[in-house]
């Protein structure tokens, strides 16, 4: 089981505030990031991308007593513990404290079947248990409204107290004593207590009771799921964690999976490179769908395909947008949020991404990839059909005009505009999903014609974006530099892994962009400069490349590298320092936990060869 300690010296004190040594808490509606110390540091109600009611995550240190956290201080704190309760997501913080008192607080976020539908509301639980001696503890909850520029306005009643944040009013449950909560009072804590946060409701039965009833059900569906897993002999631990969390990153009502559950996490320090990534990126669903679906886990990608197929059906016969809100709606309209400082004080923080109104043509060979699954799946409740398909051929035609044409590219160029080999390699993915689908659905001359399509477009790839002196394809039509997405183009299908083209692109890239064992999207410089920090999904899909052309060794070293680098609970962020191992960049990323999945599957000995 992945744990860690955490001692009370000063100076580490201040990098664990300053770090993503956090946890993370959910239920597919809401989720919460809590630290080392028990304090939860983000979440949004009542859903992902929400105003935030606990914010501290995008605060400077000297902003600690600002609103926007939910803490359970112990006096005399010494150090810390955390571990989540196998194959859950359920986070146990033990806090010890200098005289020999100990303290667990157990956090839960609700999530199990209940009368034949998911219970997901909008509620996160605690119990605070005394361990040994007599500890003291004094509970501050501060939660903040208006992005962190006000506290809630509270009233309370005999056992309760509401806040009311922006878009809900909450109501915290508890059978602590009022008075100490209220006035934040340090107390002794001499038995088990009990804090349920959540709707504006009355609680009938006791608040002991009621958190049982909730954590008993919600570790038994989080095991029973865990325990339905297609998962590899090795790095069960890590492929069940990048699993549970994966899944923590989707949102039940509509199927959709956000990018991140933060914003405005800097891909490096003092960059600027601050994104709000609550959001579901059309880019990211080919790499999730193929997670999910070598996990096994059918139920949760058939919901993602419906979102998926949702947007495609709503465009009709316009373009898509790179990215969507969990609604499915594409209007995420970019603010500067100046109330919070940022993560470690670095700005500006954003609500909302502007890359929502970007020209991005991979966008069709994903959604067409993605939708695929759904044609060719039998385990799939319900398959693809002809309606479905001819919707699908509105994007292919989309892909077959706009391969050969200039756009922002995977990485969301904001300042530049070029041909991108990889887009004009998924707008081919299209077409040639396409046609295997007609063939499936027996049109004969759909799949012809798609056939045809996917042709042109591959011929005409193989002979602009292939750079003779370097031996190898790159970024764009034309020009020199290497980028990190074609290590996917066997995994697309555009090449075989055997062909010398694709063996000299994957050693080139990793000439050019791989620094102490960890992939670079690029090197150029962009609007923001030259990147400072790897890409961990780029890293993931160059260990995927290595074993696809015979260099296993090398593939399964970068990925234990990789593996021993997540955070102390087994999560990863976006970006990582290649030097430091600092992780940085939104939390927990979808595609470095899609990485994990993806990674271990290909490498992992088979359960004949192990046992």
């Amino acid at each position: 089981m992945l744990s860690h300690s955490y001692s009370n010296v000063a100076g580490e004190r201040r990098a664990l505030l300053a770090s993503l040594n956090i946890g993370l808490i959910g239920n597919c509606q809401i989720a919460s990031f809590i630290d080392a110390r028990a304090t939860m540091v983000w979440t949004c109600v009542p859903q992902f991308d929400s105003d935030p009611i606990f914010c501290r995550l995008l605060r400077r240190d000297d902003e600690s007593d600002l609103p926007g956290f939910y803490e359970v201080e112990l006096v005399d704190f010494d150090h810390s513990e955390q571990a989540y309760r196998p194959n859950t997501a359920i986070l146990d913080t033990t806090l010890y404290d200098s005289n020999g008192g100990a303290v667990q607080i157990t956090d839960v976020a609700p999530r199990y079947e209940y009368y034949g539908r998911m219970f997901t509301p909008m509620m996160l639980l605690r119990r605070i248990s005394p361990l040994s001696g007599t500890p003291r503890i004094r509970i501050r909850l501060r939660p903040a409204r208006d992005y962190g520029a006000r506290a809630c306005k509270t009233t309370h009643g005999s056992n309760h107290v509401t806040y009311a944040a922006a878009d809900t009013t909450l109501r915290l449950t508890t059978d602590a004593p009022l008075t100490h909560v209220i006035d934040e009072n340090a107390f002794l804590l001499d038995r088990p207590l009990h804090l349920i946060l959540g709707p504006d409701e009355t609680i009938p039965e006791s608040c002991e009771d009621a958190y049982h009833t909730h954590y008993r059900a919600t570790r038994s569906y989080w095991q029973k799921w865990s325990r339905g897993l297609s998962i590899p002999f090795e790095w069960q631990e890590a492929v069940i964690r990048a699993a549970i969390t994966l899944k923590l990153c989707t949102f039940e009502d509509t199927g959709a999976v956000v990018a991140a559950l933060t914003t405005s996490i800097p891909e490096a320090a003092d960059s600027g490179r601050t994104w709000d990534y609550r959001f579901c990126w059309l880019r990211d669903s080919y790499f999730v769908v193929q997670a999910l679906n070598r996990l096994g886990a059918t139920v949760t990608m058939e919901r993602y395909l419906a979102y998926i197929m949702n947007i495609a059906a709503e465009a009709g016969e316009h373009e898509l947008r790179p990215l969507y809100g969990v609604s499915g709606h594409s209007s995420t309209e970019e603010q500067i949020i100046t109330s919070l400082s940022g993560y470690q004080g670095m700005g500006p923080v954003r609500r909302g991404n502007q890359a929502a109104e970007q020209v991005q043509h991979d966008v069709y060979g994903a959604v067409v990839l993605s939708v695929t699954q759904s044609f060719f799946d039998k385990r799939l409740i319900r398959s693809g059909t002809l309606a479905e398909f001819r919707k699908l051929e509105a994007l292919g035609d989309w892909a077959r005009q706009k391969y050969d044409k200039p756009d922002a590219g995977l990485w969301e160029y904001r300042g530049r505009q070029r041909v991108h080999t990889f887009s004009s390699i998924m707008c081919w993915a299209a077409c040639d999903r396409l046609a295997k689908i007609a063939a499936k659905l027996g049109e004969t001359k759909r799949a012809d014609y798609w056939r045809k399509q996917a042709m042109k477009i591959r011929e005409h790839v193989l002979e602009k974006a292939w750079d003779a002196q370097q031996q190898s394809f790159t970024e764009s039509f034309g020009r020199p530099e290497m980028d990190a997405s074609l290590l996917m183009m066997h995994d697309l299908g555009f090449i075989a892994a055997d062909d010398p083209r694709y063996v000299s692109t994957v050693e080139c890239i990793g000439k050019h962009l791989l620094q102490n064992k960890h992939m670079f999207r690029y090197i150029s410089a962009d609007d923001f400069g030259e990147p400072e920090n790897a890409f961990n999904i780029c890293t993931f899909w160059y260990i995927d490349a290595l074993a696809r052309i015979g260099r296993t060794d090398e593939a399964r070293d970068l990925f234990e590298n990789m593996l021993s680098l997540r955070n102390p609970l087994g999560l990863l962020s976006e970006d990582i320092d290649p030097y430091s191992g600092a992780l940085w960049g939104n939390f927990p990323q979808t595609y470095s936990m899609a990485g994990i999945i993806n990674a271990a599957v290909r490498l992992s000995r088979s359960w004949e060869e192990a046992l």
